[in-house]
């Protein structure tokens, strides 16, 4: 029987990063993945897809609507559905490849095969070998979740993993869930010329981030012809041959609402994959949602089994499971390793991208932290005006007392990159007067930031 040091089992982002981080610190190290490829959800269906396809929507539609307002003329513009989709197919390779060579160069072993526990330190890998481990990761990520009465068919009926795969442009896409997967995926149908509705039941889509982001990417999304219907309750979802339809009560004028279109596309979140791992093997209970019970430093109630990324508490997002990845890695090692969940960035990949750190005014609010804030519209950014993008903001709330920046929430072009400066200068605990204090480079996108700092502190942005 195999013996190593540690074996983490499931290869997404938050297994693979933390397998060449044990492994640059010296441990022998196994990576056990169920699948073919290696790099879990994110890399095969879910964060690079989903970009690609965006980013192909993106230039498509651009090209038919926005190239012309810069003397671009494009006549006859064509859609190759199939060209584009191998396109994402084959970023997808490339990018599962660099894993394997990334391995590889470590020294990982991969081991291919769906892990579970024979004992706490015993892996049983398809039935077919074992091996033995002093300490475990569990990072299997978390798969769509659905509702109870929805009956996933795959063919019409489908979650994001069939959305990122369809070979045909559908007519109508009805979606369910108007959270990051919804509002992305929405977009690149939408923008590829299909009528696309979306249903969510809370008042505002992205209903768990800033109510202002949410309120501008509702603008932005209709803009672009996007129905969306919030506050709708789905009560039913059935397929009639080639047809999808829906019934959902309007919560606000208390009626039910007929749906009709040729494909529902259900996105109403993810649920952790524990299925089958033998935790009852080893007397590890899940929560109601699926997710393992873990303490600060990442532990199970056995101290040599650690949980990361989606199957543990948290946000499900790829950036989240690599730290912890990591930061289990160097907790091993004998470091002391350094993670701030509270500073983890969200964003949504739509155009304009959403982005947010920190907490949302309606938090603040909550928890009665007294705060001011200061916003500032791109419309008013000079380098915004020259591109086009007329939509957006960025706001920043900052404590009314200290200065110390507590959460930024942007609408815009380039927000997912810009985010970071605002995590930088959380991380180092920075007063919105700080921020406000450094030379921007004139003209980007980030003096927004620079001028949102001004307006927090004692409302003096200059160009607004």
């Amino acid at each position: 029987m195999k013996e190593f040091d540690v074996a983490i089992i499931g290869s997404g982002p938050g297994g693979y990063v933390s397998a060449i981080r044990c492994a640059q610190l010296g441990m022998k190290t196994a990576l056990i993945e169920k699948y073919s490829t290696l790099g879990g959800t994110c890399l095969n269906v879910g964060c690079i897809p989903s970009k690609a396809w965006l980013d192909s929507s993106e230039r498509f539609y651009n090209t038919v609507h926005t190239h012309g307002d810069h003397g671009i003329k494009v006549p006859d513009v064509k859609l190759d559905q199939k060209k584009m989709s191998q396109r994402v197919q084959q970023v997808v390779a490339q990018t599962c490849e660099g894993i394997n060579f990334l391995m590889k160069k470590n020294k990982v072993s991969v081991l291919n095969g769906h892990a579970s526990f024979v004992d706490t330190h015993t892996l049983e890998i398809s039935g077919q070998e074992k091996i033995k481990a002093k300490n475990i990761i569990i990072a299997t990520g978390s798969k769509p979740a659905s509702l109870p009465f929805i009956k996933i068919d795959k063919e019409r009926i489908i979650t994001s993993t069939e959305a990122l795969k369809l070979s045909k442009l559908p007519k109508h896409m009805i979606v369910i869930g108007g959270g990051v997967i919804g509002v992305e995926m929405s977009s690149v149908f939408k923008r590829l010329g299909a009528k696309v509705s979306i249903i969510e039941y809370a008042p505002s889509i992205i209903a768990t981030m800033d109510q202002d982001c949410g309120k501008e990417l509702t603008k932005v999304l209709k803009h672009e012809g996007i129905e969306i219907f919030a506050s709708h309750a789905v009560e039913s979802v059935e397929r009639s041959g080639q047809k999808v339809k829906i019934k959902a009560k309007d919560l606000k004028a208390d009626k039910v609402v007929d749906f009709e279109g040729d494909y529902c596309l259900v996105a109403v979140g993810r649920k952790a994959y524990t299925d089958q791992l033998g935790l009852e093997n080893i007397q590890i209970q899940t929560n109601d949602r699926g997710q393992i019970p873990v303490n600060d430093q990442l532990q199970t109630q056995h101290p040599h089994i650690y949980a990361i990324g989606d199957v543990i508490h948290g946000p499900m997002l790829a950036h989240k499971a690599e730290e912890e990845g990591v930061y289990v890695a160097e907790l091993l090692a004998g470091q002391k390793p350094h993670i701030n969940h509270h500073l983890i960035p969200g964003v949504v990949y739509t155009w304009p991208e959403v982005a947010a750190v920190g907490y949302t005014e309606q938090e603040l609010k909550e928890k009665k932290i007294s705060y001011k804030k200061g916003s500032f519209p791109f419309k008013a950014s000079g380098r915004a005006r020259a591109s086009n993008e007329n939509f957006g903001f960025i706001k920043v709330l900052a404590h009314s007392e200290t200065d110390e920046i507590l959460g930024v929430h942007m609408v815009g072009p380039r927000a997912a990159d810009m985010i970071m400066e605002a995590v930088l200068a959380m991380e180092f605990k920075a007063s919105a007067e700080d921020v406000a204090r450094i030379c921007h480079a004139h003209p980007t996108y980030s003096e927004s930031l620079k001028e949102a700092c001004l307006a927090a502190t004692e409302n003096r942005a200059l160009h607004i």
